[in-house]
């Protein structure tokens, strides 16, 4: 089963508008979805840039524990390990080292960059903690997806 996944920020392959990214404000660009089975319990969030030029994909964003009966995230979400909004989730790290989102800011002539924001519908509640990683998150979800979709923004300097 697929989630559809928008944005009222930028189109499917469309560019990240500025305030989005490292060039921007860096805040979180709102989300919507649809999609989301009846039996799922909660939504998890990876946001990626496989276009980095790293051996593993530049992570983004890490926010798991949303409610299963949210149907998006709004924008500019809190910087922290429980932001208020959605109530209930916790965000992990990205590759910076941080939590919370952090926007494109792709190497200089490097080209145009892909930013794969994929929601995931879970069929259990995850016993986690706030502070998980990429791979943490997937080895936690392993089994227990039972639908997804994905929104892609590029963005080049």
């Amino acid at each position: 089963m697929a989630i559809a996944v928008s944005s009222p920020a930028f189109a499917a392959n469309g560019v990240v508008p500025k305030q989005h990214t490292g060039d921007g404000d860096d805040v979180s660009p709102r989300l919507t979805w649809t999609g989301v089975p009846a039996n799922a319990k909660e939504l998890a969030l990876i946001c990626d840039d496989p276009d980095a030029p790293t051996p593993q994909p530049w992570v983004h964003w890490v926010i798991y524990k949303i409610p299963a009966g949210a149907t998006g995230l709004p924008e500019a979400v809190a910087k922290t390990a429980a932001p208020n909004a959605p109530a209930g989730a916790l965000q992990g790290k990205n590759s910076w080292g941080s939590l919370g989102y952090r926007g494109p800011a792709p190497p200089r002539g490097h080209g145009v960059h892909h930013y794969h924001f994929r929601v995931y519908a879970l069929d259990t509640a995850l016993d986690v903690k706030s502070g998980l990683d990429k791979d943490q998150l997937l080895a936690a979800m392993k089994g227990h997806i039972v639908a997804q979709g994905e929104l892609v923004g590029t963005y080049q300097r």
